[in-house]
């Protein structure tokens, strides 16, 4: 229970989903084009991690081979692989990656790039702050719709206040985090080294 969410986050559901495909994933041969680690350990530890990775994905609501893509690309050390690469590494079809890459491209997780005859595909050095912008985005959505809803139904009824209540709270959550991820982007920024080397004219 601890491992898929806890006694609060715990769905029976995904958790099951989960573990059968951690099962599957550990009697498959370590993925093909990956560096080899110090020892064994080493690279049964970081399979791991990269199996507890996708599976949070999955728990968070990501399709699992979308997940699978994503962390792919999240543990590769220079954060981007080939087309190719994700499939021999996945052991999937062309069609799977390509429908995971365009998933995560509407989000504007990852981008691409053509080189020669193949593509390569990249992780979003900021994808968190994306990612976080995306959910403000939909609670700004939510908010116009709810408060839509409670126009036409009237404020005075049952439902038109809980749609106006509704658009309030989502209103406020979504200014919220709109704020905090300038707060954090502009915080990271300024901590990264290749910044600090540009600020001083290096």
């Amino acid at each position: 229970m601890a491992r898929n969410g806890g006694p609060h986050g715990y769905r029976a559901a995904r958790a099951q989903h989960a573990t059968s495909w951690r099962a599957r994933r550990r009697k498959r041969a370590p993925h093909p084009g990956v560096a080899p680690a110090a020892d064994s350990r080493d690279a049964r530890t970081a399979r791991e991690f990269e199996e507890q990775f996708t599976a949070i994905m999955v728990q968070s609501g990501m399709s699992p081979m979308t997940a699978k893509v994503f962390a792919a690309l999240f543990v590769s050390e220079s954060g981007s692989l080939t087309a190719t690469e994700l499939v021999r590494r996945l052991q999937v079809s062309p069609a799977t990656i390509s429908n995971a890459i365009k998933w995560l491209e509407q989000r504007e997780m990852v981008s691409r790039q053509r080189e020669a005859r193949r593509t390569r595909y990249f992780l979003s050095p900021d994808v968190w702050y994306r990612t976080w912008l995306a959910s403000a985005r939909a609670m700004a959505l939510w908010a116009d719709t709810t408060r839509h809803g409670a126009e036409i139904f009237g404020p005075d009824t049952p439902t038109g206040d809980r749609l106006r209540t509704t658009s309030r709270f989502l209103e406020l959550l979504g200014h919220d985090m709109t704020q905090a991820a300038e707060h954090w982007r502009q915080a990271i920024s300024l901590n990264r080294p290749a910044t600090r080397q540009r600020d001083d004219g290096r």
